[in-house]
């Protein structure tokens, strides 16, 4: 195949990260007969400082002609005070709408080689965390009207937090999908005791699950979540909730697995195209100096392999090379672990492009 890709490496550790994930890509274009094209499009504080704005209309049209967008991080303390209209967390929203990347995945899964630098007990990890949150990603409290006033003599902020029908099904019906091809299993999150929305989210949800009577449909809490993630994780498979309640969950779970630097994520359209990124932030303060954990991103290199190129196997062999490094005790300093060997941010790719 003949894929065109579009790289967003962004700012801070962002250009190191999204190097190690091309260099895995290479080799598995190398092995499978494949070619990748790339073309690199500045997006967040880099893009500021170069012409003004979070990413150029030129850099967008980039994004859409591709087949697939791989990105790094943005922002970063230098672009903290930049109007709310250009700051660099402006364009991720931005490529997300004109993209129509509605549907977020957020895998999180304990590598057991890792079940040691979870915070948790190993009691609590030990029967193996493997789950995936649905997150919805262009409709919410994010992306409704608000608006600052002044009422009474003081300042008065206010954010809507609108849902549709179509929205939640459209949502809803990739988690059954995702759901239908791993165990069967799904947990609906909402706040329906106390937001209108939530309540038309678990109507919806409710009328949806009807065309999907082989799995296990369960409504749950968002604070309940929140807890049950920490005390008993392996009791879900498949979780969906709106964009705000998605965003504060998937980071509380991916601390489950010892390091965000080990969490993918893929947000997809009702098409082929999607975008790819590691879920953490752009690390300034490490930024340069080759230590970063690039395994999410290429991680999110292979989820952009089999969601948006259908191709399976050779994601799998990423993830299997990946688990390969872990088990012989490779790790990055974010990781590291008594009696194991520390190497380098490049040095990490280096060794799971070499186990391909």
């Amino acid at each position: 195949m003949n894929k065109k890709i579009t790289l967003l490496p962004g700012d801070g550790i962002g250009p190191e990260i999204v190097g190690e994930a091309v260099k895995v890509l290479d080799r598995i274009a190398e092995k499978f007969l494949h070619k990748f094209e790339y073309t690199t499009v500045d997006i967040g504080g880099c893009s500021i400082d170069k012409y003004g704005v979070p990413i150029t209309d030129e850099g967008m049209a980039l994004c859409k002609s591709a087949d697939s967008v791989l990105l790094g991080a943005v922002g970063g303390p230098k672009w903290d005070n930049c109007p709310p209209s250009i700051r660099p967390e402006k364009a991720l929203l931005g490529v997300r709408k004109e993209l129509g990347l509605f549907a977020n995945l957020r895998p999180t899964k304990l590598f057991p080689q890792l079940a040691s630098a979870s915070p948790l007990k190993e009691s609590v990890v030990g029967g193996g965390i493997d789950l995936l949150i649905v997150r919805e990603l262009t409709g919410g409290v994010y992306f409704g009207p608000r608006r600052t006033e002044e009422v009474n003599g003081e300042l008065v902020a206010t954010d809507v937090m609108p849902y549709s029908e179509h929205e939640i099904m459209r949502i809803g019906r990739v988690a059954f999908e995702t759901a239908m091809k791993r165990s069967r299993r799904l947990a609906s999150v909402d706040k329906a005791n106390v937001l209108d929305t939530s309540r038309l989210w678990r109507k919806t949800m409710h009328r949806l699950s009807e065309e999907y009577p082989e799995v296990e449909y369960t409504d749950i809490l968002v604070d309940n979540t929140a807890m049950q993630l920490i005390k008993n994780p392996s009791q879900f498979d498949v979780l969906v909730t709106e964009n705000m309640f998605g965003d504060i969950l998937s980071d509380e779970a991916s601390m489950l697995t010892g390091s965000i630097g080990m969490m993918p994520s893929a947000s997809l359209s009702s098409g082929t195209l999607g975008m790819y990124e590691p879920i953490h932030g752009s690390a300034p303060d490490i930024a340069g100096m080759n230590i970063a954990n690039p395994i999410g991103t290429i991680l999110s290199a292979a989820m952009m392999l089999r969601y948006s190129f259908g191709m399976s196997r050779e994601a799998d062999c990423i993830e299997s090379a990946a688990d390969s490094v872990l088990s012989d005790g490779y790790r990055t300093g974010d990781i590291m672990q008594e009696g194991c060997k520390k190497v380098l941010c490049s040095e990490m790719g280096d060794l799971i492009a070499a186990r391909l």
